[in-house]
């Protein structure tokens, strides 16, 4: 089940239209049900159609609004229309979480220009893509949430993922120019820097190898996706209003163990 709104409370993005790319699994369907439980009508944006169509019968069943969307966000065409489809349907949107991400892992040494790439256009095109289909409105309307999905990794790095600890910093500069540049007009641009949650961090949750890792944090243990995306919620929400240019690390305190 997603997550639900407080009982008897006001729904905190009641109305608002919210993208959520990458959110056929993981963290994205996670802050995809919680924006749906909090009032708002959101895009699953995701390459993977099925488990996009998953998410939003979830929200579905949950009672939530909610519409599928294919797309590749390494692709300008597709994240064009992409961008229109959800206007045409929902309106402007107000919230962009831009979150698809993948992984190549191989050491920097034997790592492939298609690795290296791959990788790098997912997770910084794709978000640049994005930031600028939906700017024009926000900026139209004098409000906008801009999240990006960090990482741990780009403080701290990570051994065989050099391309994915390099887009996810490059993603931080992103965020604190976006915020710089679109402040003046009530556009708030915030990460968010998760540790391993999800099936795309399978091996460092599940390999021995990694075990020192995990008791070192002050939480001893991996978060679930759910822990993540009330982070989310915040960021897009009224209560962050002052809040911009900003990377709140939802890690379990393992950047003080560092």
């Amino acid at each position: 089940m997603g997550a639900q709104a407080p009982e008897g409370g006001a729904m905190q993005l009641e109305g608002r239209v919210a993208v959520v790319t990458g959110a056929a699994q993981g963290i994205g369907r996670a802050v995809a049900e919680a924006y749906a439980a909090e009032g708002a009508k959101v895009a699953v944006v995701d390459v993977k159609e099925e488990g996009a169509a998953e998410t939003v019968e979830r929200i579905e069943k949950a009672g939530g609004t909610a519409r599928a969307v294919v797309c590749d966000v390494s692709r300008r065409d597709q994240v064009d229309r992409a961008a229109a489809d959800v206007k045409a349907a929902f309106g402007p949107i107000e919230v962009l979480v831009s979150n698809a991400g993948i992984t190549r892992p191989a050491m920097l040494h034997k790592m492939t220009d298609q690795q290296w790439e791959e990788v790098i256009h997912t997770h910084l095109y794709g978000s640049f893509y994005w930031l600028q289909a939906v700017v024009a409105d926000m900026i139209a309307a004098n409000w906008g949430r801009i999240i990006l999905t960090s990482s741990s990794t780009a403080q701290n790095g990570s051994i065989g993922q050099i391309n994915y600890s390099a887009a996810k910093a490059g993603m931080l500069g992103m965020t604190r120019t976006a915020a710089r540049e679109l402040g003046r007009y009530n556009i708030l641009v915030n990460a968010v820097a998760p540790a391993a949650a999800t099936e795309m961090t399978v091996t460092v949750r599940t390999d021995p190898r990694f075990k020192d890792g995990v008791l070192r944090l002050p939480l001893r243990r991996h978060a679930e996706p759910e822990e993540i995306a009330p982070t989310y919620v915040y960021l897009a929400s009224e209560a962050s209003s002052y809040t911009t240019g900003q990377v709140l690390a939802c890690d379990g305190g393992g950047l003080m163990t560092r």
